[in-house]
């Protein structure tokens, strides 16, 4: 949902300076919602495993005056769906109303659960440590202050006005009231204020490694187009050359001989000056994508059949050679479709060729094998696995961290797998890597099944 364009149709005619605060409001809940998205599985994880287990420890081994049943059993049920959020968001109603809806949970989970659960406990010294950490909690799940501040005015507001409906007075709160408001405002604001520097700076490093990546790219495609448009006019005049080449010699002309096999050569020489320009133009592809991104815009995820899109893959990824070619096999067996991006999913084989091309050369043989598996109830798969050496088990654990490679220096940036990570969960589904020394490395692709009128299709 776009909800500045839609907040900003709706506040043209208030004054200019509501107007722009209103504009500014909005830009903050996306940038926010952005920020967290994430986080909101994990929080609801966090919220569906701690309520029960407080419970617990607060009316059983350490009892408080006042604990709701009620209250942490709604806390549960609210934060449940967020568990499945990845799988939710292959639902165009669940993508334009995930932001409200992750709104509302984290006001209910965080400052109004916690303030209205200090009140109820006049602000004992547990529920007061309690509801600093949740202010701590909100300064980390969001890095603009003005959302962290209006969020916990607001979950603040609800909770004050819910203790007064069920017959609480602020008489014996005042003097907590009075003493911890400005310890719960320095520590949102002072934390909201450093996290929002370090969030500011963070960006500004991304966003120069990015603009100096593209320049890079940018000098380096220029002089590899020339390189690719000579070796392809050479192509196509080779045969015309050689052609006048044996006229010359058929009429005694002083020409030097030139070998059949030589001429064959130079054709051998221009197919590879080709290949490996196309080759680096898709590194260069792959670094763009992979080092400005850290979240994925789902905006234009369609539903995607998987066998297009390996043998999209196959079909562009530029081989250095026919052998390399002909170890890759790939067995269309049940197709399957995902909703997603066919490019990204393409960009995502070709860096697992790419590890797993690198590592065959090393052992000199193996293979490559893709192949699906769909089921019939749950997450269709996607194999992609090599018989090369496989990966240390020490190793395994960490191959999709980002800018980890255990790869020689140079030879890898050690964000390839960590994209691969991120387009897949950008899918709603994942990957993971299972291998044994000496014998292969097999990656596995999990994706969601989408609706049955796309699978039939």
């Amino acid at each position: 949902m776009n909800f500045r364009r839609l907040f900003e149709l709706q506040w043209l005619g208030l004054p200019r300076v509501w107007r722009r605060l209103a504009v500014r409001f909005t830009a903050s809940m996306q940038q926010s919602a952005a920020y967290s998205r994430p986080n909101m599985q994990l929080f609801a994880l966090v919220a569906v495993v701690a309520h029960p287990l407080y419970y617990l420890f607060w009316t059983e081994l350490s009892p408080q005056p006042f604990e709701s049943v009620w209250l942490r059993l709604f806390s549960v049920i609210v934060a449940l769906p967020m568990l499945f959020e990845p799988y939710l968001s292959r639902s165009e109603l669940w993508r334009r109303r995930v932001t409200i809806y992750w709104f509302f949970i984290f006001i209910y989970e965080l400052p109004f659960f916690f303030v209205f659960m200090s009140l109820m406990n006049g602000f004992s010294t547990v529920w007061a440590l309690s509801t600093m950490a949740a202010c701590l909690f909100m300064v980390l799940l969001f890095f603009d202050w003005l959302m962290v501040l209006a969020l916990a005015f607001g979950g603040s507001a609800a909770a004050c006005l819910c203790f007064v409906l069920v017959g609480g007075t602020f008489a014996e709160q005042a003097d907590a009231l009075i003493t911890l408001t400005p310890i719960f405002l320095f520590a949102l604001i002072a934390g909201s204020v450093f996290n929002y520097k370090a969030e500011i700076v963070a960006r500004e490093k991304l966003a120069a490694i990015t603009a100096a990546v593209g320049t890079i790219a940018h000098e380096l495609r220029t002089p590899l187009l020339g390189i690719r448009s000579g070796a392809r006019g050479l192509q196509t005049y080779l045969p015309a050359i050689f052609e006048g080449f044996e006229l010359a010699r058929e009429h005694n002309l002083p020409v030097k001989h030139v070998r059949a096999a030589h001429y064959r050569q130079m054709h051998s020489v221009l197919d590879r000056i080709n290949a490996e320009t196309e080759y680096t133009n898709v590194i260069l592809d792959m670094l763009l994508i992979n080092a400005s991104r850290t979240t994925i815009d789902e905006s234009s995820f369609e539903v995607v059949r998987i066998a297009a899109s390996v043998e999209g893959a196959l079909e562009r990824y530029p081989f250095h050679s026919q052998r390399e070619r002909e170890i890759v096999s790939w067995k269309k067996g049940a197709d399957f479709a995902f909703y997603g991006s066919q490019l990204l999913m393409i960009h995502l084989l070709f860096n697992l060729l790419k590890n797993a091309l690198y590592f065959l050369a090393q052992v000199d043989g193996g293979e490559i094998r893709i192949w699906t598996e769909r089921s019939p109830a749950g997450a269709h798969r996607l194999h992609f696995r090599d018989t090369g050496p496989g990966i240390h088990p020490s190793v395994l654990p960490r191959i999709f961290e980002r800018f980890y490679s255990a790869m020689p220096r140079g030879q890898g940036t050690g964000i390839g797998l960590a994209f691969a990570r991120l387009v897949m969960e950008s899918f709603g589904g994942d990957i993971r890597c299972y291998s044994a020394l000496g014998r292969y490395t097999e990656f596995v692709m999990s994706f969601p099944a989408v609706e049955n009128n796309y699978e039939s299709n």
